[in-house]
C-alpha cells in the first residue's frame, strides 16, 4: 500500500483546487493548465492568468516578475537611510500598496532606458532591477504562448487590485482592536511587516505575497483590498459572514483607514 499523502501535499492540492487549477477529479482544468506553463509558485501564476479576464496582463506581469526578484529591490545605506526611506516613499504617491509600488519603480526605471544612475539615484538595487527585466522577458514570452492578450490597463487600479486577489484570495487579513491582523479564513495573527509602504496605514483589509516568521509572524508584499472582492472572486472559499462585520468592531484611533479604492 502507498503511504498516505502528507499534510503538505493535501494543503499543495487544496490551494489548486481553490484556485481553480484542478477540478474536484484532481485533474487539470484549463485554467490549470495555463498556470502550469508558468515557472511561478501556483498563486502568482493564477494572478497571471486572471489578467486576461481584467485586462492587465502587462501590469500584472510587471509585479510578478518584481515580486519573483530574489534579493530586495530597495537598499538604505547606513549614513543614508532617512534619504533613502523618503526616496521609497515616492512610489507610493496615492496610497497605492506594495504591489503597485513595485509596478511604479519598474515602470520608471523602464522610462530612463533602464538607467543605472537612476537607481543610483533611488536607492535601487540595480541586480535586483536586471533580474526583474530577465524574468519579465521570460513572462511576457509564456504570457503570448498560452495566449493570453497583453494588455495595459495602468489607470485602473481596481482592476490590478482584484488581479492580484485573484491569485491571494486565500492570504487575507483584516484589522482587529489591537492593530494586528487576523487572517480570515485560518485564524492567525499577523503584523504588516516594517518594510511594507503600509505599516503605519493600517488599512482595514489586505492580501499579502507572503509570511515570514522573524520576531513576529509578519506579512510582505500588502496591498488594500475592499472585502466584497473575496465573495466576489472567490464564492467558493468565502461567504457573506467571513466579510460581513466591515467596520462592526471599533478600531485603533487613527488607524483602520477606510478603503479609497
Amino acid at each position: 500500500m502507498d503511504p498516505p499523502p502528507s499534510e503538505a501535499v493535501l494543503k499543495a492540492l487544496e490551494l489548486l483546487f481553490a484556485l481553480g487549477a484542478l477540478n474536484k477529479y484532481g485533474e487539470l482544468t484549463k485554467v490549470g493548465r495555463k498556470m502550469a506553463e508558468f515557472p511561478l509558485d501556483p498563486m502568482l501564476s493564477k494572478m497571471i492568468v486572471a489578467s486576461d479576464k481584467y485586462k492587465c496582463s502587462d501590469e500584472i506581469i510587471t509585479i510578478a516578475a518584481m515580486l519573483s526578484i530574489e534579493n530586495s529591490v530597495f537598499y538604505r545605506p547606513k549614513n543614508k537611510q532617512v534619504h533613502a526611506d523618503n526616496a521609497r516613499l515616492n512610489f507610493y504617491t496615492g496610497n497605492v500598496g506594495d504591489h503597485v509600488a513595485l509596478l511604479n519603480v519598474y515602470n520608471l526605471w523602464k522610462e530612463t532606458n533602464f538607467s543605472a544612475q537612476w537607481c543610483y539615484d533611488n536607492y535601487i538595487q540595480l541586480r535586483s532591477m536586471k533580474q526583474g527585466r530577465d524574468i519579465r522577458d521570460q513572462l511576457k514570452g509564456i504570457v503570448e504562448r498560452v495566449e493570453i492578450e497583453l494588455v495595459s490597463n495602468s489607470g485602473d487600479l481596481d482592476a490590478i487590485y482584484k488581479c492580484i486577489t485573484s491569485g491571494y484570495f486565500s492570504h487575507s487579513a483584516k484589522l482587529q482592536k489591537n492593530g494586528c491582523y487576523r487572517s480570515v479564513k485560518h485564524p492567525q495573527t499577523v503584523y504588516i511587516h516594517p518594510s511594507s509602504g503600509l505599516c503605519e496605514a493600517l488599512p482595514r483589509w489586505v492580501v499579502y505575497h507572503e509570511l515570514v516568521l522573524t520576531t513576529k509572524e509578519y506579512v510582505r508584499q500588502v496591498s488594500e483590498i475592499k472585502p466584497e472582492w473575496l465573495v466576489e472572486i472567490a464564492p467558493h472559499y468565502y461567504e457573506l459572514k467571513d466579510v460581513e462585520d466591515l467596520g462592526s468592531k471599533k478600531l485603533p484611533r487613527g488607524k483602520g483607514r477606510a478603503s479609497k479604492l
